[in-house]
């Protein structure tokens, strides 16, 4: 061992998976600029457009949540996504530094298909289109269930067990939080 706690024959920092393409961890970004590009370019005025429908619609939902929404303009949406993105570019820098390997990737890959599902279920429950709809069939689910079977195959996918499917959603949804955040406080947009 050396003094570092390591066998001289590990390597403490493998190197990119041989058998995987950069297209697995690299494409998780490239998938979610595609994706978050049709949510920039449809989601705030689309929201403003149909929120008395929705309202209307969906009763039970809290008015803190209609009045948050509302309160979400273009230049906010934007740079949240921005906030986003840096959280996933992360994410893919540690899949394809680990070879596909970092749980920390493979959780942002379950939580960007998770949440393509998600945006089905809206387009569902609304029975029509919802920014992220459309790129959700197209580009969300393929790409996770493609880069979930090529990790499979290079054998370093982790088990995915029900509550690392509640905690993806819930680190995504926080992720979501904090960015919107961030980006109320780069904008000067006031909370509601």
């Amino acid at each position: 061992m050396s003094s570092r706690g390591v066998k001289p024959d590990e390597n403490p920092n493998p190197s990119p998976n041989p058998n995987l393409n950069r297209a697995v961890t690299y494409g998780l970004l490239a998938a979610w600029a595609l994706h978050d590009a049709e949510e920039v370019l449809a989601g705030p005025r689309w929201l403003r457009e149909h929120l008395p429908e929705l309202r209307e619609r969906f009763p039970a939902v809290p008015e803190a949540v209609w009045k948050a929404a509302a309160g979400v303009d273009e230049r906010e949406f934007a740079v949240a996504v921005a906030g986003v993105g840096a959280f996933v570019a992360a994410a893919a820098v540690a899949g394809r530094r680990s070879g596909g390997r970092s749980a920390f990737y493979q959780a942002a890959l379950n939580g960007f298909g998770l949440h393509g599902l998600v945006h089905l279920a809206q387009a569902a429950a609304v029975r029509g289109y919802t920014p992220g709809s459309a790129t959700s069939p197209l580009v969300v689910v393929p790409f996770a269930l493609w880069a979930r079977g090529r990790l499979r195959r290079a054998g370093v996918l982790r088990p995915t067990r029900a509550r690392d499917v509640v905690t993806g959603l819930a680190v995504a949804a926080g992720v979501t939080v904090a960015a919107h955040g961030l980006a109320r406080k780069v904008t000067g947009h006031p909370r509601f």
